[in-house]
């Protein structure tokens, strides 16, 4: 692989990531906080989350374990504690916690090439030699995935949708476009459901 193929891997990750602290701007602290799915989805605790992903895949994987304590990982924590902010975690630490983690996994990334091996002591042994490659494709999927998480709940929250502010990649539509385009898809919905 290039250094080209890389920087675009890389790109991709910090591009998600934005999206990722995008979604808890201009939201006040009970919002980022509400479980907004039966399973207690949240936005801080996606980033939580995380902050933690990028620190073990990226520092411990490679065999630079980070100094910052995470309690939420350890063996006697609740289940869990990984997804949700108590109220003693602010969003300042809980945003700089993730933007720390990104740092050191950003020092991991620029000081590896694609083909360094690492090891990740939770998968199975089979699996456990992992490369730098396959890694920031991991990492890469499971932001996204839970970027589209947080994309749907700040949603729910306050009709705020998208990539980032500035470019949300959606249709054009007014608020009334919207209402009736869910409309629309509801009609189709009970039409299918009765057929």
């Amino acid at each position: 692989m290039t250094k080209t193929a890389k920087a675009d891997l890389h790109r991709y990750l910090r591009t998600a990531r934005e999206a990722m602290l995008w979604k808890l701007e201009g939201l006040s602290e009970y919002d980022i906080r509400r479980p907004m799915t039966p399973t207690g989805t949240n936005l801080l605790g996606l980033v939580k989350h995380l902050a933690g992903v990028e620190y073990g895949y990226f520092g411990e994987t490679f065999g630079r374990p980070d100094h910052e304590e995470l309690p939420w990982l350890e063996g006697s924590a609740e289940t869990n504690a990984d997804m949700w902010a108590t109220a003693d975690e602010s969003r300042d630490y809980i945003v700089g916690l993730y933007k720390r983690a990104a740092e050191h996994a950003d020092a991991t990334i620029e000081g590896h090439e694609l083909d360094a091996v690492g090891h990740v002591r939770h998968w199975p042994p089979q699996l456990r030699e992992a490369t730098l490659h396959l890694i920031l494709v991991h990492v890469i999927a499971e932001t996204n995935r839970h970027a589209g998480h947080a994309d749907i709940v700040r949603e729910l929250i306050d009709s705020a949708v998208g990539l980032r502010p500035d470019r949300d990649n959606m249709f054009e539509g007014d608020r009334d476009w919207w209402e009736s385009y869910r409309l629309r898809l509801e009609q189709v919905a009970r039409q299918a459901g009765t057929s």
